[in-house]
């Protein structure tokens, strides 16, 4: 049996294409970087702070950018004895209200101990908590939600916080909200008071483009590679292929990382093409896997009927075809299938995974749908269906039907 050695002939700093690394400077987001400063500059002039509200796609910034500029922006305001400025900082992807997100913040804001709990307070006290403790602190406060979509439609404390002030249930704190969003619906799904309320600032990442990409990962890899460990081309292929796919800076920083530890691990001496290509597979695989983990059976039997047209070669597929194989599916795992709307929701949820793409087809009068289609390689896809579907029978029939399909 090997024992565990150390290995570094390829890397001299992984962590440096980690999510947690922080660059001293943020590469290829100038524009933003400006007109977000141009959002905050009320706190560093002693005002009242704005709401800023920041929408993109993962992996192009957001956060980043956030945490830099409210890093600089603590240690630029230090220097004025008039502003006294606070960040909290919490994450809302596991909290799916207004009530949650207050608790949390209580929380954040009180010392170890004297937490309260999660459940049992009406919604109102749970604010009034916070609003004292908002209070307690004084100054200028920053709240940054990131993922603040995830609270859906209860939405009260968006609300009851940027008038707080105004209502007189704050004295002493002036507080602004920080939201960060993958949704660029969110605004448009709030409740209209809270619109009128938030008045906020909103500033859209848009996705890189391959140059860009590029110019990232070189940065990284001077920290991260060891010279001459990367082979030529290996940098401009993981930004193409990530620009292609997302235009997000963490695939093509992971796609360098898993390259360069299938590099490691076959103890090569250079990252190559090849090890970019395996990197690929194994990064497209998760996401599938991923995005099966948030659907329920009848979501899992969406995307089969997806799969099972593609494996016909007859995909981008409209809604009522997709039904009509979902249902038959069904049929044949004796599973309770469910309306067509509700199926449609289903592939809604797979598109915004990542797992599908979505084909508007205009039809004049008669109005416009949609054909869906695999957005992952067809391997991929089935290789996760296998893995939480006890169907051997219609996978191999599957398999049979696409393998069929291309020899023809």
């Amino acid at each position: 049996m090997r024992r565990f050695e150390r290995k570094q002939n390829v890397f001299t700093n992984k962590d440096a294409l980690g999510e947690s690394y922080k660059p001293e400077r943020i590469e290829e987001r100038d524009d933003e970087i400006s007109e977000y400063m141009d959002a905050l500059q009320p706190v560093v002039d002693g005002w009242e702070p704005n709401n800023v509200f920041l929408y993109g796609n993962t992996g192009v910034g957001k956060t980043a950018v956030t945490e830099f500029l409210l890093e600089m922006l603590l240690e630029d305001v230090s220097q004025y004895d008039d502003v006294d400025l606070s960040v909290i900082s919490i994450n809302c992807k596991t909290l799916n209200s207004s009530y949650q997100v207050a608790v949390e913040l209580v929380n954040e804001l009180r010392p170890p101990g004297a937490e309260i709990s999660s459940t049992g307070y009406p919604q109102q006290t749970v604010f009034k908590k916070l609003f004292q403790e908002l209070d307690d602190v004084g100054g200028t406060v920053l709240i940054v939600l990131d993922e603040v979509d995830s609270i859906g439609d209860r939405d009260e404390l968006l609300y009851e916080l940027p008038r707080a002030r105004s209502n007189g249930k704050l004295e002493d704190a002036k507080v602004g909200l920080i939201g960060i969003s993958n949704d660029f619906k969110f605004h448009d799904q709030l409740d209209p008071r809270v619109q009128d309320t938030l008045c906020e600032r909103e500033l859209h990442f848009p996705p890189y483009q391959a140059p860009e990409l590029q110019n990232i990962l070189e940065s990284r890899a001077e920290v991260a590679i060891a010279e001459d460990a990367c082979e030529e081309g290996v940098l401009n292929l993981c930004a193409a292929l990530a620009a292609r796919d997302s235009g997000s800076a963490r695939q093509a920083l992971d796609l360098l990382r898993l390259a360069g530890e299938h590099a490691e691990n076959k103890d090569d001496e250079r990252i190559t093409l090849d090890h970019v290509d395996i990197a690929r597979q194994k990064l497209e695989q998760e996401r599938v896997v991923e995005g099966m983990r948030e659907l329920t059976e009848n979501g899992h039997f969406a995307l089969l009927a997806v799969v099972s047209k593609a494996a016909h070669d007859e995909t981008p597929c409209r809604m009522r075809d997709l039904y009509q194989e979902y249902l038959r599916l069904c049929n044949s795992a004796d599973i309770d299938p469910l309306a067509q709307r509700s199926v449609h929701n289903h592939l809604s949820d797979l598109r915004m995974l990542g797992i599908l793409s979505a084909e508007e087809n205009r039809t004049g009068s008669r109005g416009n749908y949609y054909s869906y289609a695999l957005d992952v390689p067809f391997a991929s896809a089935m290789e996760a269906l296998s893995d939480v579907l006890s169907l051997d029978s219609v996978l191999d029939e599957i398999r049979k039907t696409a393998t069929q399909a291309e020899a023809a």
